[in-house]
Order: structure tokens, then sequence, then C-alpha cells
């Protein structure tokens, strides 16, 4: 069964949701989607330049994040003692704060293995940096 990411149409999809949470995310110098399947950013808009090691970096991160050993028996073992049997994930949303930049990781909600990413200024509001990026992914619906 092919998957939404071999559908025509699905490359401009993703580059249309980066340029939306780019302009739409309140504070944002970044946005990309990583595809975890794969390990691949499928694509990015920044307003700095980037060594290329470190947005490959991100794909590797970014997996480690929602679907690294730890994670994944985490799941397992809330799934087993809630009676789940379901592949969907419990991780959707991950919110990463450096010294000054808040990181938001948004797993879509049709394709799980494919994440959203939003990085802003420190002073960015929180509650609605969440409100428009999940008002974006909603949208595209990935």
């Amino acid at each position: 069964m092919a998957t939404k990411r071999m559908t025509p149409g699905f490359s401009d999809q993703v580059i249309g949701l980066v340029k939306a949470l780019r302009n739409d995310a309140p504070e944002c110098v970044a946005s990309g989607v990583v595809d975890m399947a794969t390990g691949m950013l499928l694509a990015y808009e920044t307003v700095d330049n980037h060594p290329p090691e470190v947005l490959d970096l991100l794909a590797g991160a970014t997996l480690d994040l929602f679907q690294g050993r730890t994670v994944v028996m985490i799941e397992d073992v809330f799934k087993e003692r809630r009676g789940i049997t379901g592949d969907n994930h419990f991780f959707q949303e991950i919110l990463v704060n450096s010294d000054n930049l808040t990181h938001l990781f948004v797993r879509m909600t049709e394709q799980q293995d494919v994440v959203a990413v939003v990085v802003c200024r420190k002073a960015v509001n929180v509650g609605m940096l969440f409100a428009q990026t999940r008002r974006v992914v909603k949208e595209y619906g990935l």
C-alpha cells in the first residue's frame, strides 16, 4: 500500500507547511519537517545559515526525542498497562528550551512518523507558539 509520502503533491504540502510555520509561529527563526521513517529533513526555512551537518543532526535528534529506545519502552509499558494495541504514539509534542531558543516538535496527525519543527527566540509566548503551530499543523493535516 502506498503511503501518503509517495503521493503526488506531498512535497508541495511539506514546503507549504514549512513556509506557513515560518510565517505564522511567533518569534520564529526556523521551521522544518522531519521524516522519522527515513531519518531525513524533508524541508526547512531559517533566517540564519547553518552548517549542513547541524541540519542533518536535527533529523536524528528528532528521531531520538520521539522514538529513542527508552521512549519506545515507556510507550510500550503504557500501552500494555492500558490494554492499547494500536500503533499510535503517546508523545505528540515536545518543547525544548535552550539558552537562547525555544524548539517545538509536533508529530503530524495523519502521518505519525512526520514531525514539524519550529525554532523561536526564547522570548516567545509559549502559549501562542503552541496555538499557532497546532493551527497550522491541523490545517495541513499530513
